[in-house]
């Protein structure tokens, strides 16, 4: 029998239609790619009025940091699996008590994890490597550096990597993040979704207002996909960022916070202020609480690919910038 296919919204604003996918985790839970939901929230989309201006209105309560890879401290994600368990990296939160987290995930070549529930839901990207997460008895299907994927609370699944160096960002809700046996697998009404990199759809200024351009540069600009959430309000949203080689901007958050975390490439980040300046490799993030902006440029020997966790909209400036 078929999997079913399902509308579901992933980030859909009110009146527009959503995207129909299919979910694994039914009829025999077999991944499929699925194509991520184009527009998402109210004036996510050209056409619907882009705010003037680029500077930067950094607040008063408005603060950031800044975490390198190389900084991060790791340990194991599953203590009881002792030398077996994948590594985890904190960027942000405390995966072992409340509130919502953010952390890397570090992958051995050849891990496969036994069948296991997890107490909380949990989205996650592809760092590097290939990463495999579904029901235990699916096809195997790798989701390479770039890929989105969702994992609901009480759905018994394997987690399963390939690769020299694997890794990923996996992000809660609310915490603490535990791994149970299948035994109390429940369902939670969530159905998880997988994204292979190759599926997901990218919008450029023509397709989303959330794109603002400074000045008249040529050339190639950034590109926007919208995972999840949606950035009216102070709602909580989700989106990839591609910036092309020799970007020069700025991420402005809009609302009362904004976490990122390089995806790929090599990115150089000024804090809000212009205090300094970082390079960030893959694994590195940055975040602020209010309304701030933070330059970010991209060498030209390459573009990066950046997650952008935000409290309301935010904005991908290009072209010249200054506060």
């Amino acid at each position: 029998m078929p999997t079913p296919t399902i509308p579901i919204a992933l980030g859909a604003p009110e009146g527009n239609d959503p995207v129909a996918i299919r979910p694994r985790g039914l009829c025999g839970g077999t991944r499929v790619p699925l194509l991520v939901l184009a527009c998402v929230a109210m004036g996510g989309c050209a056409g619907a009025g882009s705010r003037g201006g680029v500077g930067a209105a950094v607040g008063p309560d408005s603060d950031s940091e800044v975490i390198l890879a190389s900084e991060v401290e790791w340990a194991a994600l599953n203590p009881a699996r002792g030398e077996r368990s994948p590594r985890a990296g904190a960027l942000w939160g405390d995966r072992t008590g409340p509130g919502p987290t953010g952390f890397l995930v570090e992958f051995v070549d050849g891990f496969s994890s036994p069948p296991h529930i997890h107490n909380v839901s949990y989205r996650g990207v592809v760092i590097s490597g290939r990463i495999h997460n579904d029901d235990p008895d699916a096809a195997t299907m790798w989701m390479p550096a770039g890929s989105y994927w969702t994992q609901p609370k009480g759905e018994a699944h394997i987690t399963a990597a390939r690769g020299d160096v694997n890794m990923a960002y996996i992000e809660i809700e609310d915490g603490p993040y535990l791994v149970l046996p299948p035994e109390q697998a429940f369902d939670s009404g969530e159905r998880p979704i997988n994204v292979d990199a190759s599926n997901i759809v990218w919008l450029d200024a023509s397709g989303t207002s959330r794109i603002v351009r400074s000045g008249t540069g040529a050339g190639e600009g950034p590109e926007i996909a919208f995972l999840w959430g949606s950035p009216r309000g102070d709602a909580l949203n989700g989106a990839l960022v591609r910036l092309p080689a020799g970007f020069d901007g700025a991420i402005r958050g809009r609302g009362p916070s904004l976490r990122a975390v390089v995806i790929g490439g090599r990115a150089t980040h000024g804090a809000p202020g212009g205090a300094s300046t970082s390079s960030l490799t893959p694994g590195s993030s940055f975040g602020s609480k209010g309304e701030a902006a933070h330059a970010v440029s991209c060498g030209a020997g390459g573009g990066c690919v950046i997650y952008v966790r935000a409290e309301g909209a935010f904005e991908v400036v290009a072209g010249p910038w200054s506060e």
